[in-house]
């Protein structure tokens, strides 16, 4: 049985309604129960090596939109971001307490002031059963630092499967020229 929050989240990502409608609702969720400031989804086409930070929800208009266009994914990003790299690579999610106390094994400290601006993050990938890169979930919080508890941590993983049809689905709706 899931939890209530996972029960909700479920419900968010119904294959009834547009997937869109649906990722929005999930970020909201997310968002409301991480207790962030923001949390945006990167989504991508691991054929093409293409991505765009495609949804996102702020707790207020103060917190910066950080949506983009399609950029290609496989060159120079990874080599400039740590956390790309590892999203790639089909690793777990990576949990920063603090950006400027994380290394440069973790992130780029520049990139991700110049880039998010965020303090405490999450990075975590949406990975289909071949280990492909189809998205980035990232909540996040400004101006301090913060721990992710374990129960937040267990709530991220599980959030993750839910994502990644809905993902998918958005995916086929979009043209990433």
């Amino acid at each position: 049985m899931p939890t209530p929050e996972l029960h909700d989240l479920q419900v968010a990502l119904s294959p009834a309604r547009p997937a869109a409608e649906a990722l929005n609702e999930a970020l909201a969720h997310i968002g409301h129960h991480l207790r962030v400031d923001r949390c945006f989804l990167y989504v991508r086409d691991p054929a093409r090596g293409r991505g765009r930070i495609a949804l996102a929800w702020r707790l207020d208009e103060a917190v910066p939109d950080p949506r983009h266009d399609w950029q290609d994914d496989t060159g120079a990003l990874p080599q400039q971001d740590p956390l790309f790299r590892a999203a790639l690579a089909g690793q777990p999610p990576v949990y920063v307490d603090d950006v400027e106390a994380a290394g440069p094994e973790v992130l780029n400290r520049a990139f991700e002031r110049r880039t998010f601006g965020h303090r405490a993050l999450i990075h975590a990938h949406i990975l289909d059963e071949q280990g492909q890169l189809w998205g980035i979930l990232q909540p996040c919080v400004f101006g301090h630092p913060r721990h992710w508890t374990p129960a937040e941590r267990a709530y991220v993983e599980a959030a993750l499967p839910l994502l990644r049809p809905v993902v998918q689905n958005y995916m086929q709706g979009q043209s990433v020229e």
